[in-house]
């Protein structure tokens, strides 16, 4: 990560249309950038669409950063912008494919390396699964302040300048968000094993 003076310099060379400074500036915030937009959609393709249309939105704004807020949090905030505004394009018409190469991605929820049974991990497999098919449930907003808090793992202050809301705001969303995340998991689990128990069920009666 480049120091302070020598961000504000690459700042200052990509506002007058140095492509080069602008490449360097934003080469320690791509992953972040990356890992919030697959969050968000949950598979690689869009990940990677939405990231690049970030970027191409920083680079063509570049000569609006004032300075009064940190190059990462402006960068952030147009991502996670971006990923919203496409979000809502979608409404009602999207299809999410949740990909399963955690390690290819660098996207895992961190699982102990312990040496617990293969049933063990699958089950913590499906935990992540399970998280991330909720996650894709909430609403924007509450997609967005659970990815910065507890996944991107941004500091309250961050997540409020990020999305442009006081502090206040982003615990008590976080507070709501995290409430909706747990519904959906507790109502999920309850419809599959509804299922099972039908299917279980319907197996005995043609005995």
């Amino acid at each position: 990560m480049a120091d302070s003076n020598e961000i504000t310099l690459l700042i200052k060379e990509a506002q007058k249309g140095n492509t080069e400074s602008f490449g360097k500036l934003v080469m320690s915030y791509e992953k972040f950038i990356y890992n919030t937009a697959f969050r968000m959609f949950s598979n690689q393709e869009d990940a990677k669409d939405i990231a690049q249309e970030a970027l191409i939105k920083a680079y063509k704004n570049i000569d609006k950063f004032d300075f009064n807020s940190s190059f990462s949090t402006w960068l952030y905030r147009i991502t996670v912008n971006t990923c919203i505004d496409e979000l809502r394009r979608r409404k009602g018409k999207e299809t999410y494919s949740t990909d399963s190469d955690d390690e290819e991605t660098g996207l895992s929820i961190q699982i102990a390396d312990t040496a617990g049974s293969a049933e063990e991990a699958i089950m913590e497999k499906e935990t992540v699964l399970e998280v991330r098919n909720a996650i894709n449930m909430l609403a924007e907003e509450h997609k967005a302040v659970i990815i910065l808090r507890d996944i991107q793992d941004l500091s309250y202050e961050e997540v409020a300048e990020t999305l442009d809301i006081n502090i206040g705001t982003v615990k008590s969303r976080l507070a709501r968000a995290r409430k909706k995340l747990k519904d959906i998991i507790v109502a999920q689990r309850e419809q599959n094993e509804n299922i099972y128990r039908q299917n279980i069920r319907k197996g005995g009666e043609r005995l």
